[in-house]
């Protein structure tokens, strides 16, 4: 009796798939940045930052004990005029605002994009939210989002603050309770942070 040329292939894979000889495995990884086209390169291509307590510039005598991290990323849009963004956050309480600061490493600097809840200047969560794990936060940035100093500019100039170390994610802490910066939870001038960089042409 003849048999479908299929019909062999599908008996060979599934005679495959139900030996017990041991298959060779390689590491999982997930590309979290891609590069849509040569275009997005050439307006700055994709940033992103880790955010870490070391990182905040804290008040003077207040010591930062968070073990809270976060991460974000953004991805610039072929025409260069958007930029889309995600905050990923674990291990923190009570985040009630984060945003993009305009400011080199080891200092702190005005807001010139909100980014957690959104992108909507000054609204913030509610203090004392509790635990915040995951996305937080993604969205669209586009120039009409700028404020503060970046207010009016076009999306270039935002770029180039990221290009050159020049602007920071951080994210804001408050329970509610008063007097602030009581420890990890409560740090309204920002419990985490890290300094945005350019992560290059990943396609």
């Amino acid at each position: 009796m003849r048999h479908h040329p299929l019909v062999l292939a599908a008996a060979l894979i599934v005679a495959a798939s139900c030996s017990d000889e041991p298959r060779p495995t390689a590491p999982l990884s997930v590309a979290i940045y891609k590069q849509r086209s040569q275009s997005a390169n050439a307006n700055g291509g994709n940033f992103g930052t880790p955010m870490r307590p070391g990182e905040e510039v804290m008040p003077a005598g207040i010591v930062n004990t968070s073990e809270a991290v976060g991460n974000a990323v953004f991805h610039l849009s072929d025409d260069g005029l958007t930029l889309e963004y995600k905050l990923i956050v674990a291990n923190i309480d009570n985040v009630f605002m984060a945003h993009i600061h305009r400011a080199p490493a080891g200092t702190n600097g005005g807001i010139v994009v909100w980014l957690y809840p959104s992108t909507t200047p000054n609204v913030t969560a509610p203090l004392g939210g509790g635990r915040t794990q995951g996305v937080i936060a993604e969205g669209t940035i586009t120039a009409a989002n700028f404020v503060g100093s970046l207010a009016g500019h076009p999306m270039s100039d935002l770029l180039t603050l990221l290009e050159t170390g020049g602007a920071y994610v951080n994210a804001h802490t408050n329970d509610g309770v008063a007097p602030v910066n009581t420890g990890p939870g409560d740090f309204p001038g920002g419990e985490i942070r890290g300094q945005v960089e350019a992560r290059g042409n990943n396609k």
